[in-house]
């Protein structure tokens, strides 16, 4: 999944969200694609990236401000979420938050 169209040009600030799933979705996916979209309407959000493989995933999403992944971090849906990521979810995960600095790409 990539939502990155809306990224201005640095500096920004990323949140990257490394994790190890446990087995099963145990409704994982529904609550996943319900995280983001709700995610992208909060002021501040830039976009998002994530990858994942039958165990780890790695999830950056990007945030004009510490303000703002700090409300997206308390918002009550988003706390919901995490709250089962710790029961249901995730063996391990880990959350780095940087600010981007620079930002290059390539397009074939």
């Amino acid at each position: 999944m990539s939502n990155t169209d809306k990224t201005p040009t640095p500096p920004y600030y990323a949140v990257i969200f490394t994790s190890v799933r446990t087995d099963g979705d145990n409704g994982y996916e529904k609550m996943a694609e319900k995280m983001v979209e709700l995610a992208s309407r909060q002021k501040g959000f830039l976009g998002i990236e994530s990858a994942r493989d039958k165990e780890t995933g790695i999830t950056v999403s990007y945030w004009d401000s510490l303000e703002a992944i700090k409300a997206w971090k308390e918002h009550t849906a988003h706390k919901a979420a995490q709250e089962k990521g710790q029961t249901d979810w995730y063996k391990h995960y880990k959350v780095r938050i940087c600010r981007v600095e620079r930002a290059y790409s390539f397009d074939q």
